[in-house]
């Protein structure tokens, strides 16, 4: 099978300029595709102070949203190749990670969301918890950030085919949850779906997932393969951080609707699809968006 092309996802004439988004994932390698567009970077893990990434998921899920494509002449890049990343590294070598972290981490963006503008925050990871007192402590961490302002986009996970199988805090009835478009049926339907349970119907929209080729760590040249929900759910948030660039007063609730109302309907259960597959090009001129800002202006 083919890589995905995000080609494939039309040119919108945006980039993502002075929008910034924050990647909670296994950290970043400074790659070229990211320039000096990488201005923050925390590890919550080895306490290192300069960006690096031993696992590569979180490198991979960073050029997704925002890597320019140098070290391809263009032809690998992400949506939104000119915004700013701030990287936090709450997982490990392997993947895994402590909800301590993640709990710090969230108490990081709340506190420096203002020094970084941060706007955006990516969470390409989930977990089904041991208990419900860990699922519901992250649901209360991710719904502050919405509560914050900060548009919020997390994983639904690779959990399915099974119902109610969307993972913390993608499962938060708050935040925007992706599922793949590319993996809701048949062999590879590993798609993460709802209900959740609080008979919230997930995820919110999907986004392909299946071989989406970005950034690697290692080189400067150095690019990857990946397949999961975790990789579609960077495209949406590089959409919303084009978005931001021609709204830059929406607000998350505004951009969660936008999103939803443009999302192009496969035909399956709103359990499975959401509300359908991310379509960019909709988004940016969605109708009931443009009227609210001429009339706020």
């Amino acid at each position: 099978m083919e890589n995905f092309d995000i080609d494939q996802l039309g040119d919108t004439g945006y980039t993502g300029k002075n929008v910034c988004v924050c990647v909670l994932d296994t950290g970043i390698y400074p790659h070229i595709d990211f320039r000096d567009r990488i201005i923050g970077f925390q590890d919550f893990v080895g306490k290192h102070m300069l960006p690096y990434d031993d696992n590569s998921h979180g490198t991979h899920v960073s050029g997704i949203i925002g890597g320019d494509g140098s070290a391809s002449g263009g032809r690998i890049r992400g949506i939104a190749p000119e915004c700013n990343l701030v990287a936090l590294k709450i997982l490990d070598r392997y993947g895994n990670g402590k909800k301590r972290d993640v709990l710090q981490a969230f108490d990081w963006v709340l506190k420096n969301k203002d020094v970084y503008r941060i706007q955006v925050v990516n969470i390409s990871i989930g977990t089904t918890c041991r208990g419900k007192q860990d699922h519901r402590q992250l649901i209360e961490g991710v719904e502050r950030l919405w509560d914050a302002g900060l548009v919020v986009v997390a994983a639904a996970g690779n959990q399915g085919p099974r119902s109610g199988s969307v993972t913390a805090p993608g499962s938060s009835r708050k935040i925007i949850t992706v599922g793949s478009s590319d993996l809701l049926t048949g062999r590879t339907a590993i798609s993460g779906r709802g209900p959740t349970s609080e008979c919230i119907c997930k995820p919110d929209l999907v986004a392909p997932g299946n071989r989406i080729l970005s950034c690697a760590p290692g080189t400067d040249f150095a690019y990857g393969v990946k397949s999961g929900t975790s990789m579609s759910t960077p495209l949406v948030s590089g959409a919303v951080a084009l978005l931001l660039q021609k709204y830059p007063t929406l607000t998350n609730v505004e951009i969660k609707r936008c999103l939803k109302e443009s999302a192009r309907d496969l035909g399956l259960p709103r359990n499975l699809q959401g509300s359908g597959e991310l379509n960019m090009k909709q988004a940016l001129t969605n109708e009931s968006i443009s009227a609210k800002m001429i009339r706020k202006l």
